[in-house]
């Protein structure tokens, strides 16, 4: 038992999930750190008179931090059968699975040149350096932003190809051209069409070194054309890369609002198109650490979905903290009661808001929304739900805290009004 709430531990630290998420974001500060660390010594080592001075000290920390990576991908392998897609095959299948997942082969080249420097000192240098400049692939599975571009990369993969296609035959198509009407005049620079290629190449990514340029009329004729044709090619990859970028962008942010707001009781009955209509309400809101979020005494319209970051929100007896992927004030938004309690960010926090008014709006204009939304709250009201200062019960329990019979306030009364065929105007 002892053995399993270890594991369970560990994959928590290392595949940041659960509530360990200060080790967890340790360790990843601290691998990014020793990823670049590594690489800069990778490439200072190269220097002659660097490696004269520091080289066995640079030598030292880098066995010293292939055994880390090393420890990192072992210890990946052996919690590789907690992850919920791979527990189905078991413990031997599932960590095999898994050692064939990218980011286990890009873990295992960062520890590749440890197994290289130990077992073969002399005949692996070039490899072990590749190798060592290779590990910075590992800050993919640390940065989203990286993942989301190699995620558009390999779904644009075929439109890629294609305008690569257009670009290689309009370079063969300019380097032959050039090669015969240039050969008579440059015998030495056009001597053949793959001469000429090298011409097409620099030209039409707007390189232009001027080793080789045309001298005949017809030539700067044709090199003219091929120059404002490069222009229009070479935005052909980078549109399509940064269209898919943006649209990987949208579609993250979408799923992980959407799953943000299916986790508040009060929408958890919803359809998924539901979700996704309230999901569009939520606006976005920065707020520096130390800044306050909402203010003991203020009129509370509107509940928070915190992306990033960590609030503090100072109760009459305790102080709750809530973290990233958390929400609070779902209250507000079915009784527009003054708040108890001062929200403010223990952290720089990136919060996504969710203002009564504009739910109400939706609800106006979709009686079912509006029905399932009601009966919700009042069957929070019939199960005896507890609120504490401004959260609900479920709030609480995201921070590990639990309203008490003596210490609890009462569900307040619903604000929103119930029938149908009337204005729903939230109560004063």
């Amino acid at each position: 038992m002892q053995d399993e709430s270890f594991k369970r531990a560990l994959y928590e630290v290392l595949e940041d999930t659960g509530k360990r998420k200060l080790a967890a974001r340790s360790l990843r500060q601290f691998l990014v750190f020793l990823i670049l660390f590594n690489i800069v010594l990778a490439v200072l080592e190269t220097v002659p008179e660097i490696r004269a001075t520091f080289g066995p000290h640079l030598r030292f920390i880098q066995l010293g931090s292939g055994f880390v990576f090393l420890v990192e991908y072992v210890l990946r392998l052996y919690v590789a059968d907690m992850h919920p897609p791979l527990r189905r095959y078991g413990p031997i299948w599932s960590r095999l699975r898994y050692a064939v997942h990218p980011d286990a082969i890009i873990d295992l080249i960062g520890a590749l040149p440890l197994l290289f420097v130990l077992f073969l000192p002399n005949q692996a240098v070039t490899v072990v350096v590749i190798l060592r400049l290779l590990r910075f692939l590992k800050l993919a599975r640390y940065s989203p932003a990286l993942r989301s571009l190699i995620s558009a990369v390999v779904g644009e993969r075929k439109a890629l190809l294609g305008s690569s296609m257009i670009i290689f035959g309009v370079i063969l198509l300019s380097a032959t051209l050039m090669y015969l009407v240039e050969h008579n005049e440059q015998p030495e620079k056009f001597r053949s069409i793959l001469h000429g290629t090298y011409w097409a190449i620099t030209t039409i990514t707007t390189v232009g070194y001027g080793d080789v340029v045309p001298v005949s009329n017809l030539g700067k004729l044709i090199g003219g054309f091929v120059m404002l044709m490069g222009y229009g090619l070479i935005a052909l990859p980078v549109g399509i890369i940064a269209s898919a970028f943006a649209r990987e962008i949208h579609s993250r942010d979408f799923v992980v609002t959407w799953s943000m707001v299916a986790r508040v009781p009060l929408f958890e009955d919803l359809k998924a198109t539901e979700i996704a209509e309230v999901s569009k309400l939520l606006q976005a809101q920065k707020v520096r650490k130390g800044g306050v979020i909402a203010e003991q005494g203020d009129v509370a319209d509107r509940m928070y979905f915190i992306s990033e970051g960590e609030v503090a929100i100072k109760l009459a007896h305790d102080t709750v903290y809530l973290g990233e992927g958390s929400f609070f004030g779902e209250l507000a938004l079915i009784n527009q009661s003054r708040r108890t309690a001062t929200v403010t960010a223990y952290r720089d926090c990136q919060l996504l808001v969710l203002e009564s008014d504009a739910l109400q709006h939706l609800m106006d204009k979709d009686e079912t929304l509006a029905k399932k939304i009601m009966d919700e709250a009042r069957e929070r009201v019939r199960a005896g739900k507890k609120v504490l200062g401004e959260l609900a019960e479920e709030e609480l329990q995201q921070a590990g805290v639990y309203a008490s019979v003596d210490r609890s306030d009462e569900e307040p009364e619903l604000s929103f009004n119930e029938d149908p065929e009337t204005d729903r105007t939230p109560a004063k």
